[in-house]
């Protein structure tokens, strides 16, 4: 992928342009349940940060989310269904966008107005890759130099998970950012839930939403 090319996907993916109108955050979630206590406070995982409160959930088939999942949703965090883009973007820059690695962007949660940042879904294009393949294919697949992997097993919601962490730099900014993703199976798909620091966004600005997501995570068709 030339520069040009690198600098539409990041501005792209920065601005939301490929989110759609959809929003299902109108029923609350209940609490989150199935979360790991608190295992390692600080560097690279800091489950110290909780999760933020519901105000909505979303998952399944009708939904913004199309996916076998249902998750709650941050206090004004919104969910968008991610379409394919159009035009002279499609042009530049093709799967660019909603491809990653071996999956496949499914939707897009948006905490900006809530002053966070993003957590997107991808699927796994390949309905049997492991859920630790998935994410190791998914951290490599931005071509950004990463380093520093680490994953764990733990429980997500009424699923068993990998988890995985892992720095990334960017090779146009040369910004290093902290990265972490969780994969889990259902109904015969992988899906991969992930979220990073970004020049304008911190951990806590990300982390709360993610957990939230993760550790309310329920089966939905």
């Amino acid at each position: 992928m030339d520069t040009r090319t690198r600098v539409a996907v990041s501005a792209a993916l920065t601005l939301g342009l490929l989110a759609g109108c959809g929003d299902d955050a109108a029923t609350p979630a209940g609490p989150a349940a199935g979360g790991p206590a608190p295992q390692a406070t600080g560097e690279p995982w800091y489950d110290e940060v909780a999760a933020a409160s519901a105000g909505g959930t979303t998952g399944g088939a009708s939904s913004p989310c199309p996916v076998p999942v249902s998750f709650p949703l941050a206090d004004g965090w919104t969910a968008k269904a991610i379409e394919p883009p159009k035009g002279e973007l499609a042009e530049l820059v093709g799967e660019a966008l909603t491809k990653r690695g071996g999956t496949t962007v499914r939707c897009e949660v948006d905490g900006r107005a809530a002053g966070g940042g993003f957590l997107r879904i991808w699927a796994a294009d390949s309905p049997t890759v492991t859920p630790r393949a998935a994410l190791e294919g998914f951290a490599t697949g931005a071509e950004e130099k990463i380093a520093g992997q680490q994953f764990r097993d733990l429980r997500a919601g009424g699923f068993d998970a990998t988890e995985m962490t892992w720095l990334a730099t960017d090779p146009l900014a040369e910004e290093e950012s902290r990265n972490w993703a969780l994969a889990v199976q259902s109904s015969g798909q992988t899906l991969v839930f992930a979220v990073n620091e970004g020049l304008i966004t911190e951990r806590t600005d990300v982390l709360p939403a993610y957990r939230l997501a993760v550790r309310g995570l329920a089966k939905s068709e």
